[in-house]
């Protein structure tokens, strides 16, 4: 969660006066309000809404909510010039292969809004940026700039330029190893050959994203009126995104969105605020929040929180990135209903609760291992392609990846060791012993149809030897016999080969007839895989498939 700072005469000026009914209307709009005194208030803003990061986005949805201006707010963009050109040179493909640029032309800039554009960028960064991680942003004064601007890479000892906040020219190298902000940021560029950059026409240096902007043309000041705006990264859908919410909020400083052309895989005209458009209908609506709109007042609560309706159809605004599918419409109309407006009623139905047996034994397992100090993860059923590169799998034929997906985490988790390994990564400077588990689906494809399994994952910064007595004590545990012993079928790529051994389950037998199954692998992780996920100390890991082992207990306890 982010907080933004709004000044308390302007929030009054261009919104509303601060009485007890708007501080309860911010409230149930789902910005709470951490703080408010004379001069300022200060409202929390969830991670799902960047485009209300920058005090114009807040503005212009809470305006909505109010009623005072309802669907999607027009911008008017002027088409882009001759020379209003970047260009992506392919040498940037495997360090931050895309890039989202636009103009903003005629602005009256004074240190207030100055610093507005400031903390926008530095907002946007940390939350939805994940700290520059997914993109970075620049913003320059366009005066000083001449254009056509190149997108591309060199070797760190090519780029020279002057950062801001240092007074000398300084090697791409140089500014990550002495640079205060290259410093905290260079684990972005580690083990590159080289390093990105956009330069003018005249071959000035603009920046070396995601790390600095140049000094002599990357800093804007009161006297800036015309700039151009540049979003880098990894997935151009999250890039156009947050180009829109940046040249929105600024337009909304007085600004005219001046559109530029980007060459690079595609050509591309941005930015593009063309809405999206998506079905919603009207019957799900009222199943899923209890009530009995009509048309008219679901077209009504829609253009409360921004968006413009006609006969099932929904326009989203190309600011909002957290619209994913018809439920989030639908939660927005509840908003818009407000909270406060639903009746609780008593189902008129007599049920007694039960827990399910298998929830049960998954408890009891969870149970075990917490009293053997391990600590229990979860983790997301989506993962990223870079997670796959990190366990060297070459053929993704094999995986299943979302339809249409908004953000990086796009492919279903075929197991849960890429979880375990990424916990333990984002984990390296806390103390040793790390010892960690995860129960949870996984998917994959069985008969070219979709497929969910329960697993148990057990990840150890340890030896063979403890990972191997941890999993024999879980089944002494449940009573249930398995057999570890030399791998028939194929071992897991990321596991070292002679130190893998594959565990077996002892079907049915708390009968007479029995069976074994294999149900997974214990072993330890491959040396260039904990490299490749930046892990320092040996890790042992075992995943098993839990459905044979819920099965057994539960028809034994039947």
């Amino acid at each position: 969660m982010a907080i933004i700072s709004i000044n308390k005469k302007l929030f009054e000026k261009e919104i509303s006066k601060l009485d007890e009914n708007i501080q309860d209307k911010i409230a149930i709009f789902g910005t709470p309000i951490e703080k408010i005194d004379e001069n300022e208030v200060q409202l929390e803003i969830f991670p799902n809404r960047p485009d209300m990061l920058p005090y114009q986005g807040f503005k212009r949805a809470f305006l909505g909510f109010l009623g005072k201006k309802r669907g999607i707010k027009k911008y008017k963009l002027q088409k882009p010039k001759k020379d209003y050109l970047v260009k992506v040179d392919s040498s940037v493909k495997n360090i931050r292969p895309y890039t989202a640029c636009a103009i903003v032309k005629g602005l009256n800039l004074n240190e207030q809004k100055i610093n507005e554009i400031i903390e926008m960028q530095e907002k946007l960064h940390l939350t939805f940026g994940r700290k520059r991680e997914r993109f970075a942003i620049g913003i320059y004064p366009l005066d000083k700039i001449k254009i056509p601007i190149t997108f591309k890479a060199l070797e760190p000892d090519k780029i020279k330029f002057i950062p801001l906040g240092a007074n000398k020219e300084m090697s791409g190298l140089e500014i990550l190893q002495k640079h205060p902000i290259g410093k905290e940021y260079a684990h972005l560029l580690a083990g590159k050959e080289k390093f990105p950059i956009f330069i003018d026409s005249n071959g000035e240096i603009l920046s070396m994203p995601p790390i600095i902007n140049s000094k002599k043309i990357g800093e804007i000041t009161p006297d800036t009126h015309d700039i151009f705006i540049e979003c880098s990264g990894f997935d151009f859908l999250i890039l156009n995104k947050c180009l829109n919410i940046i040249v929105t909020a600024v337009a909304d400083m007085g600004g005219k969105i001046q559109q530029m052309r980007v060459h690079g895989d595609k050509k591309r005209i941005l930015p593009d605020l063309t809405p999206e458009k998506m079905k919603i209908n009207l019957q799900n609506v009222n199943k899923l929040l209890g009530l009995q709109l009509k048309e008219k007042n679901l077209k009504n609560l829609l253009e409360k929180m921004g968006y413009n309706y006609k006969k099932g159809t929904v326009e989203v605004p190309a600011w909002r990135v957290d619209v994913l599918h018809e439920v989030d419409l639908i939660e927005d109309v509840a908003i818009a209903y407000g909270y406060d407006n639903f009746v609780p009623e008593i189902p008129k139905v007599s049920t007694i609760g039960q827990e399910n047996p298998k929830e049960i034994i998954k408890r009891k397992i969870s149970e075990i291992l917490n009293g053997l100090k391990m600590i229990e993860v979860s983790n997301y059923h989506l993962i990223t392609e870079k997670d796959i590169s990190k366990m060297e799998i070459k053929n993704k034929k094999e995986f299943i990846e979302v339809k249409d997906s908004k953000t990086d985490y796009k492919i279903l988790r075929p197991n849960l060791t890429f979880c375990l390994l990424k916990v333990l990564s984002e984990n390296i400077d806390v103390g040793f012993p790390q010892n960690i588990f995860e129960i949870g689906k996984v998917f994959f494809l069985k008969n070219e149809k979709i497929t969910e399994r329960e697993s148990l994952a057990v990840a150890i910064t340890g030896n063979f030897t403890e990972i191997r007595q941890i999993l024999e004590h879980l089944f002494r545990m449940t009573s249930l016999t398995i057999k570890i012993k030399e791998p028939e079928s194929e071992i897991p790529k990321h596991f070292i080969d002679g130190r893998t051994i594959e565990i077996t389950l002892n079907q049915n037998s708390m009968k007479k007839e029995s069976k074994e199954k294999s149900i997974g692998f214990l072993g330890e992780i491959h040396p260039k895989i904990l490299k490749n996920w930046k892990i320092k100390t040996p890790v042992s890991l075992f995943e098993i498939s839990l459905e044979e082992i819920l099965q057994e207990l539960a028809d034994y306890q039947r």
